[in-house]
């Protein structure tokens, strides 16, 4: 699979990092305005207005479509276990202009490795297998140097393995190379596990384990494949047993090879100088553990309010999951699975991410009492620089309460949001 390279390294788009609404470098676009909806869904008198908190949130997924370069957007904001607030904006698909629902369903991108995070944890509750164990004691000769590298630093980002989806042939570099994705046989193929680390261990590691931080989708495909190496079962199954079913989540799931969206949802565009082409479809095994799950807002905040309010996990595995470690960035820090982030009114929990076309935020309070949960479309292909401050604006403003996102928070957002591997 072919995603996307830009100027800045810091800031190249891959699962989970920007991936979703980077810019190409160079490309030739065409501004394309799709045709616009706005459904809200207030629940009560908690949604009265469509202001939870106060916010008018109706306008700020207006936002995500106001330039054209997204086509849907969709949230909902839940607090004490019920929701106060849900509404969508833009079209699910061009083709035939169906507005958007906001109960749909969504890549989710890697807000899926908050579920496998959980699942590696409940296997430590267990005795299966410990935090500091080395990866060579359970995958052994898979990982060179893995006597080093403990599962802990897989799960936050400190073990200095090099992200596979950094290596140049899963990146698009300009608007033909994304043609060719979009139209070739790369977008189907089927990755294995196994294929996806090997190319991620070709490369020399980013540092020596646990003397630094990097975001690295090589570093879940692995915890997914201890999750079989210690059940015997697919880390698919085992978070739909664990997690999915008990809670209910009746519109999640986690594909194996399958390329499309079940039941109703938006559809992603790649914009093309011809104009938009779907890729909604496309084989999720390139993401693997590290992003390919679907859900819709309502599966998510439901998800969250369990796991930060003590459902999931037993106290000690819960203090580890909120064990931070910085990021680099001043505003964020990286649990197991999960990133603290201040958007300007304290820390906050969660996680956010990103295919081609989708992109997810997913946060809320310690205690899981309250939380939002969004999905929007960008283009791939298109200029990002609005979205990136829509995406902060709903996280501050539904989140913190405040009737405006002052400009410093914004930046403390979008800081947050980029150093908790964006």
């Amino acid at each position: 699979m072919t995603l996307v390279r830009t100027h800045a390294p810091r800031r190249r788009a891959r699962l989970g990092i920007r991936l979703a609404s980077a810019a190409l470098a160079g490309a030739t676009v065409v501004a394309l305005a799709p045709a616009t909806a706005m459904a809200a869904e207030p629940a009560g008198a908690a949604g009265a207005e469509a202001r939870p908190g106060g916010v008018d949130a109706r306008a700020e997924l207006e936002a995500f479509i106001a330039d054209g370069s997204s086509t849907a957007a969709f949230a909902e904001v839940r607090q004490n276990g019920r929701r106060v607030w849900r509404g969508a904006a833009g079209t699910s698909d061009l083709a035939t202009g169906q507005p958007v629902r906001p109960d749909g369903r969504f890549r989710i991108g890697s807000v899926t490795k908050s579920f496998v995070s959980t699942v590696v944890l409940q296997l430590v509750a267990e005795g299966r297998l410990r935090l500091d164990d080395p990866v060579e004691r359970h995958l052994p000769g898979l990982v060179p140097n893995g006597g080093a590298i403990s599962v802990r630093q897989l799960l936050n980002h400190t073990s200095g393995l090099f992200d596979y989806l950094e290596d140049p042939r899963f990146f698009y570099r300009d608007e033909a190379s994304l043609r060719d994705w979009v139209r070739g046989s790369s977008r189907w193929q089927d990755y294995r596990p196994e294929q996806l680390v090997a190319v991620g261990v070709a490369h020399p590691p980013y540092f020596a384990p646990g003397q630094g931080w990097h975001y690295s989708n090589t570093n879940y495909v692995l915890a997914g494949m201890l999750i079989r190496k210690l059940t015997g079962k697919s880390w698919q199954s085992e978070v739909e047993r664990r997690i999915v079913k008990p809670l209910h989540l009746d519109d999640t799931v986690f594909p194996r090879s399958e390329t499309g969206v079940r039941g109703p949802h938006t559809h992603a565009y790649a914009k093309l100088a011809e104009g938009p082409a779907d890729i909604t479809r496309f084989n999720p095994t390139v993401a693997d553990a590290a992003g390919n799950g679907i859900s819709t807002p309502a599966d998510l905040n439901r998800f969250h309010a369990a796991l930060f309010g003590g459902r999931l996990l037993r106290p000690a595995e819960q203090a580890e999951l909120k064990r931070t470690v910085p990021t680099g960035s001043g505003h964020s820090f990286y649990g197991l699975g999960v990133a603290q982030a201040d958007f300007g009114c304290g820390p906050l929990w969660g996680h956010d991410g990103g295919l081609p076309g989708w992109g997810t935020l997913l946060f809320g309070t310690a205690d899981g009492k309250r939380q939002v949960a969004l999905s929007y479309n960008p283009y791939a292909g298109a200029d990002p620089s609005g979205l990136d401050a829509a995406v902060v604006n709903v996280a501050v403003k539904t989140l913190c309460g405040g009737a405006a996102a002052a400009p410093a928070d914004v930046a403390a957002g979008l800081s947050a949001l980029r150093g908790a591997g964006r």
